[in-house]
């Protein structure tokens, strides 16, 4: 079982992460697919190639088709843009569930689809945390979740890590350093156990399935900031579109809401249930950030789905 590391060229928030990881010991050069040039070091595999990150599609199947190796996972570098213009370093899942059939995705995927997060999302933020702040990142960089967005396809559990939010941080060596070392750490390249492994967590561990609010969910970030807390997928508000019933003479009370919520949501908790197995799915509600006829619809659905709707300290 191999990790996937995936950088690119066109990207200093990619390449300078990468570059800084493969400063570290243990590199060699490893089998190219088609173009894309790779390295290796004990079980992790680091992918450089010259496209956009949302672009190149399987590369968790197209690397075991051409080498044999099966992939565990399928970890991103890449740029991080907010209309604030604020420094920060994020985490997150990908996909596009809520669009429809027939939509193009702006920025890579498929329409319906999720990613099976990454079980490490929630210890590596915790961790990012730590190592920016004994880097002196703190507070000028924020550290923090998105919301599920964007591709490329994968299949494999797969998360993004990015650095924010404009050009000249992008290109911050001492940000893209504490990446690398967060990587290098969460991994357990320099020797010590790595940081988020679910398969050696106990059984039945909750994990945060996270349900509206903005896109850097901080609601859904309070209660995954606490020790030992699991999160997957994180879905905003513009994730869960939802017509109005009054615009629609549809009944508020019925089960018939309009919009790809629901599709949404269904996508988000299968990928949810194949990345963490044996896991209890459980469901974080941004509660102010609904209306009271879109937070009804919304139980009501988790509860056809078996989902449990969780406060906070059900997770910690």
């Amino acid at each position: 079982m191999v990790t996937l590391l995936v950088a690119t060229n066109s990207d200093p928030a990619s390449v300078n992460p990468a570059s800084a990881l493969l400063a570290m010991p243990g590199w060699q050069p490893a089998t190219s697919l088609q173009e894309i040039k790779s390295f290796s070091n004990q079980q992790v595999r680091l992918l450089l190639h010259d496209k956009s990150i949302v672009v190149e599609d399987d590369l968790d199947q197209r690397w075991e088709a051409a080498t044999g190796e099966v992939v565990d996972e399928v970890i991103f570098f890449s740029k991080h843009t907010a209309v604030s213009n604020r420094p920060a370093l994020t985490i997150h899942p990908i996909g596009v569930p809520h669009l429809r059939e027939g939509d193009v995705p702006p920025q890579g995927g498929k329409p319906g689809w999720a990613a099976p997060p990454d079980p490490r999302m929630g210890p590596w933020l915790r961790l990012l945390k730590k190592i920016g702040q004994s880097h002196n990142l703190v507070p000028e960089f924020e550290i923090t979740l998105e919301a599920t967005h964007h591709g490329p396809l994968t299949s494999k559990p797969t998360m993004f890590i990015e650095i924010g939010s404009t050009e000249e941080y992008w290109k911050r060596q001492d940000a893209a350093q504490v990446v690398a070392l967060l990587v290098w750490e969460g991994l357990g390249l320099g020797g010590g156990g790595s940081v988020g492994n679910w398969s050696s967590a106990n059984d039945k561990r909750r994990v945060l399935l996270g349900i509206g609010g903005g896109h850097y969910a901080p609601r859904h970030m309070d209660v995954v900031l606490k020790d030992g807390v699991w999160v997957s997928h994180l879905l905003s508000g513009y994730s869960l579109p939802m017509e109005d019933p009054s615009q629609t003479k549809t009944d508020k009370n019925t089960k018939d809401i309009g919009g790809t919520w629901k599709q949404s949501i269904k996508a988000s908790y299968e990928a949810t249930k194949s990345a963490f197995p044996g896991g209890e799915i459980v469901a974080h509600l941004d509660h102010k950030s609904f209306k009271s006829w879109q937070k009804n619809a919304i139980t009501g659905y988790l509860g056809e789905l078996n989902i449990k709707i969780g406060k906070p300290n059900d997770f910690y």
